[in-house]
């Protein structure tokens, strides 16, 4: 039993399957209480009884669509007024959709920005002065080892990340003498429906396979590293690695993994 969790109400979204799943199991192991929100009721029921039946503590659920901001923010608000306090946030409800700029349908490109930025920022402002008023909270944001290195075919995706990743920072430091911790989770390639939106063909799946991250791994680490002062937490170590040396040459670092960066 972590005691850093144990009794505490922590809000997950896109907690229907993946990594979010993982994180609700993983945070209701640990003695805290999940508050999941998702699009999909089904699974969100099958998760709260999966949760109540195997450690005994209630998962409350939320049917929320993130790309429609006036309905998420009355969300947000009732989850409020339900629960009083909340004690951390992990936005990490996202989406993507490879392809070429040039192919990428505009509808496609508001999505990714809508769910992955304009939602997490929303939610994130909206219980803010929350955790600033308690003088505690955990604001953890998943981002992307792409917010590091962006490949072809994955331009808007990478942006999206790459906002995050630069929210996240400066939040962090705007937050610091009050009590609230913020950390950034880059990951590479999780194996989750992830990408039977991103790329329904399967080709990058598939070439990725062998370095593909469990999400209850994934999960399982983000859990751990909850009410602890962290800047990031970065999976797997080696790709990380591969984004220093990036960020010190990243014109050798292109031409030199060209064949990897056109993966997908």
């Amino acid at each position: 039993m972590n005691e850093r969790v144990k009794g505490r109400k922590i809000l997950i979204t896109g907690a229907s399957s993946g990594i979010g799943q993982y994180l609700a199991i993983h945070v209701a192991q640990q003695g805290g209480t999940p508050i999941m929100v998702a699009r999909s009721t089904d699974r969100l029921r099958i998760i709260a009884d999966k949760v109540e039946e195997s450690f005994g503590i209630k998962a409350y659920w939320y049917e929320a669509d993130l790309s429609n901001d006036a309905d998420w923010k009355d969300i947000i608000d009732q989850i409020c007024y339900d629960h009083g306090s909340i004690d951390a946030l992990i936005n990490n409800a996202g989406m993507a959709v490879f392809g070429y700029v040039a192919d990428t349908k505009w509808k496609d490109i508001e999505s990714m920005i809508s769910i992955n930025v304009k939602s997490l920022i929303r939610t994130t402002h909206q219980l803010l002065p929350h955790f600033i008023q308690q003088g505690n909270g955990h604001i953890v944001n998943i981002a992307s080892q792409a917010g590091k290195i962006a490949t072809p075919k994955s331009a808007v995706y990478a942006a999206t990340k790459h906002a995050v990743l630069g929210f996240t920072n400066a939040l962090r430091m705007e937050v610091e003498d009050d009590g609230v911790f913020v950390t950034s989770v880059n990951l590479g390639p999780v194996r989750t429906n992830f990408f039977k939106q991103a790329d329904p063909s399967g080709s990058y799946e598939r070439s990725v396979d062998r370095i593909m991250l469990d999400p209850n791994h994934v999960a399982q680490v983000v859990v751990q590293g909850l009410f602890k002062k962290q800047r990031e937490i970065n999976l797997p170590g080696w790709m990380n690695s591969g984004s220093k040396v990036y960020s010190i040459a990243p014109a050798l670092m292109e031409k030199a993994m060209q064949g990897q960066f056109n993966k997908k």
